[in-house]
């Protein structure tokens, strides 16, 4: 149950254009900003101490804010150059979106299963017979059974949000409040219908 579950709520969250070059911009800008970030600290000099010591990675900073204000010109100047930069950014994400989905077995669905049904049966699974449950808990309960492997939770958030499951950012179990779901909600959102079978059904069917 939990690898049709998990694999549905992959599928459907990854599904269209759009989904995957969101993904790939993310990774794309998390890539640059941290490459650009250790360029700029590699310039500070450890045999310099005080001002001496920081004037590298200044003049970098410096150098990155020149670049970004050339480019800025140019585009003013030239507003088509704006379309190659948006090409070349939309070609890049593409390719970092792909190589970001992690490998998925197929799905064990039909055409007539609903992907946000499953995620909301997973979800009843893990919640049980409490109010509220963590992401991270339902998280580490995929992984267990072999599914989400390298995931962490603003994936698994992302995925959820995108089948329309809502999320909270401050669910407390225990004392502890950090992003998660709440029963109610999740009733509010998908009523839950007398004549559903239970997962536990589902799987003996």
């Amino acid at each position: 149950m939990n690898r049709r579950l998990a694999a549905a709520v992959d599928v459907a969250a990854r599904h269209g254009v759009a989904q995957r070059l969101a993904d790939g911009s993310r990774t794309l800008y998390r890539r640059r900003a941290d490459a650009l970030t250790a360029w700029v600290a590699a310039g500070r000099r450890d045999d310099l101490t005080g001002w001496r010591a920081a004037l590298g990675p200044l003049v970098r900073l410096v150098l990155l804010l020149a670049a970004a204000g050339l480019t800025y010109r140019a585009a003013r100047a030239a507003p088509w150059l704006m379309w190659l930069l948006a090409a070349g950014w939309g070609l890049a994400a593409w390719r970092a979106g792909a190589r970001e989905q992690p490998p998925t077995e197929e799905p064990e669905t039909t055409s007539e299963e609903d992907p946000a049904g499953a995620a909301v049966a997973l979800l009843r699974e893990v919640l049980g017979d409490r109010p509220a449950v963590h992401l991270s808990e339902v998280l580490t309960h995929l992984q267990k059974h072999g599914q989400g492997e390298g995931w962490k939770v603003a994936d698994l958030r992302a995925r959820l949000e995108a089948l329309g499951v809502p999320t909270d950012p401050k669910v407390k179990v225990g004392r502890v409040p950090t992003r998660g779901v709440y029963r109610a909600a999740l009733d509010a959102h998908f009523p839950i219908e007398e004549t559903s079978p239970s997962p536990t059904q589902v799987d003996a069917a």
